[in-house]
């Protein structure tokens, strides 16, 4: 349990120095907490940065730039020992909001001097006292209709700035029990092979309560939404994606683990699907496209109550043919509300 305790310190030294560095001083901090072979993924239109130069120069400084005097305000934060490479590497895991006032250009969209928030999720693989793998998965849509843009059609659930657990106890800074993280990881995968298989020979909401519960909560991406209830998540979301969508792949992860109540995974991807039928008031397309996906969780004894999730969108329907960030941004502000 101690290189779990002591990644957490490292990853919590390395967010109290990034957010009160001076912004000319963004490199020079991420390159003494990163490794030299720095690897970091991020959303669209970022993909894969190598070097801590290239993610302070091309994310965290024009970042800062824009959103000023800005803020972490961490909901989740946990670590744990990755199953999918035999628990030989740690990771850590934080989500929250980077909150500032958007007072500058950011990726083509306009500023509107008011709040704005950055849902942000991001695993840190740790690695002899540095950061040797970053995955930082964002919700830039959601960032978009803040600023008064609409990148995507009406929504089938519900838009909202989303909070943390209900539970306020998502803040794991103390070492857990590794029975409740094993509790907590062995539900998870009972939920993934029902997830992946599309074929249970149950209905939707009956394959669902095998490992939600009820009043589960769906924390959705922009574009999709946040629903509440199984019936809810079936109608809102489930049902809609997978009637709109066939030849999903097998879900694969590069990071899942869980500590305490807490766990999650990322992929890059996790899935290919080919949308053949209508998915967010768009036409399917009958190409196959990569969904880069992060999901955390938290569980409620025997189920899962709470579940947040990244979507890369506009890297998935970059891949249809349809540049979502460039178009919205290029109207100059006609698709605003």
């Amino acid at each position: 349990m101690s290189d779990i305790q002591t990644a957490k310190a490292v990853v919590a030294e390395f967010h109290h120095k990034l957010d009160n560095a001076r912004f000319e001083q963004i490199p020079d901090m991420l390159a003494a907490a990163t490794a030299d072979d720095y690897l970091w993924r991020g959303y669209h239109p970022f993909h894969e940065l190598h070097g801590a130069d290239a993610v302070a120069s091309r994310f965290w400084q024009p970042l800062r730039a824009a959103l000023r005097r800005m803020q972490r305000r961490q909901d989740i934060f946990f670590a744990g020992r990755n199953e999918m490479d035999g628990e030989a590497s740690t990771w850590v895991v934080s989500m929250g909001h980077l909150m500032g006032l958007f007072d500058a250009p950011w990726l083509g969209i306009a500023p509107t001097r008011k709040m704005a928030f950055l849902r942000y999720c991001e695993f840190h693989r740790v690695e002899d006292g540095r950061i040797a793998e970053t995955a930082l998965y964002f919700d830039l849509p959601h960032f978009m209709v803040q600023a008064g843009l609409r990148p995507f059609p009406v929504q089938t659930a519900a838009h909202l700035v989303q909070p943390g657990p209900m539970t306020h106890d998502g803040l794991l800074t103390a070492p857990q029990d590794p029975a409740e993280g094993a509790a907590t990881l062995a539900l998870i995968n009972a939920m993934i092979s029902d997830l992946g298989q599309w074929n249970s020979g149950l209905t939707l909401e009956e394959e669902l309560a095998r490992t939600w519960a009820d009043d589960m909560i769906w924390w959705g991406p922009e574009g999709i939404g946040a629903t509440y209830t199984i019936p809810r998540y079936a109608e809102q979301h489930s049902g809609p994606f997978r009637a709109g969508f066939t030849g999903r792949t097998p879900t694969k992860h590069l990071c899942r683990m869980a500590e305490g109540n807490y766990g999650g995974f990322f992929g890059w991807p996790n899935f290919t699907a080919t949308p053949t039928g209508g998915f967010m008031g768009m036409p399917g397309t009958g190409k196959a496209g990569e969904f880069r996906v992060i999901d955390l969780y938290r569980r409620e004894g025997d189920k899962l109550a709470e579940n947040w999730i990244f979507i890369d969108l506009l890297h998935f329907w970059n891949q249809q043919g349809i540049d979502i960030l460039a178009r919205t941004t290029a109207l100059n502000g006609t698709l605003r509300e």
